[in-house]
């Protein structure tokens, strides 16, 4: 396993501050999880209370992307600081980017839950796509989990799972098609189904962004545009060092 800890620095303040720039990114990533976590209630058991909260309640995920953004500022410009630490501020400052675009997607899906729940959409729309948004969940679990830890083996784990979520994606959507496709009055409860589709995709996506901000700051490697191949053997390299 491949982890990093933060530096113990001559001020007892800039460690206190680094810690506590982890510990609210982790607040926010727990906040938007448990809005994953309605938002599939609502769209599984056509819950419409929690579909109103996750539709309802994005600017409080808004207002800790804004927290955490001005606090990074300030280190940046109180500490200047250098190497690994300034990877982390770095890291810390896209990951919460990637966190606030989830929270847009859990409110789309919010939102799409509510028209179900006042529709007549058959269930057999919803079943493929709550299974890949429970994968999806389990991958935002998990790289907020290799984040607590900075463990870019746990990342990696996560980025790995990226093409299984594409590929679930595009099975989901033929099948969409093909209900279009035999029913036409179905079209306008599919669309809705599909959008759910894409905001699921995206929010796999930026679990696995958040992945590579971890392996940025842990191994001083920019993977982006990286195939998990080379990825994979990065830190292969890295842990024989």
């Amino acid at each position: 396993m491949a982890s990093r800890q933060i530096p113990v620095h001559i001020s007892q303040q800039f460690d206190n501050e680094l810690n506590d720039l982890r510990a609210k990114v982790l607040a926010m990533g727990g906040l938007v999880e448990d809005h994953l976590t309605r938002a599939l209630s609502a769209l599984g058991n056509s819950d419409s209370e929690a579909a109103e909260y996750v539709a309802t309640n994005d600017y409080k995920v808004n207002a800790l992307e804004v927290e955490i953004d001005e606090e990074c500022t300030r280190i940046l410009l109180r500490r200047q600081p250098a190497a690994g630490d300034l990877r982390l501020v770095l890291a810390v400052s896209k990951t919460i980017t990637d966190l606030e675009r989830i929270g847009d997607e859990v409110e789309k899906v919010g939102r799409m839950a509510l028209e179900l729940t006042t529709s007549e959409s058959p269930k057999s729309y919803y079943v493929g796509i709550l299974s890949m948004g429970n994968h999806v969940k389990r991958m935002l679990h998990e790289v907020l989990d290799a984040f607590a830890r900075m463990d870019s083996q746990a990342a990696f784990h996560v980025a790995k799972q990226d093409p299984e979520v594409d590929e679930e994606n595009n099975a989901i959507m033929r099948q969409l098609i093909t209900y279009m496709m035999e029913d036409p009055r179905s079209i306008s409860q599919v669309l809705n189904a599909v959008l759910a589709v894409r905001a699921f995709e995206r929010i796999g996506d930026h679990a696995n962004n958040i992945g590579e901000y971890i392996i940025y700051f842990v191994e001083g490697k920019d993977v982006r545009h990286t195939s998990l191949e080379d990825i994979e053997q990065e830190l292969k390299l890295s842990s024989k060092n």
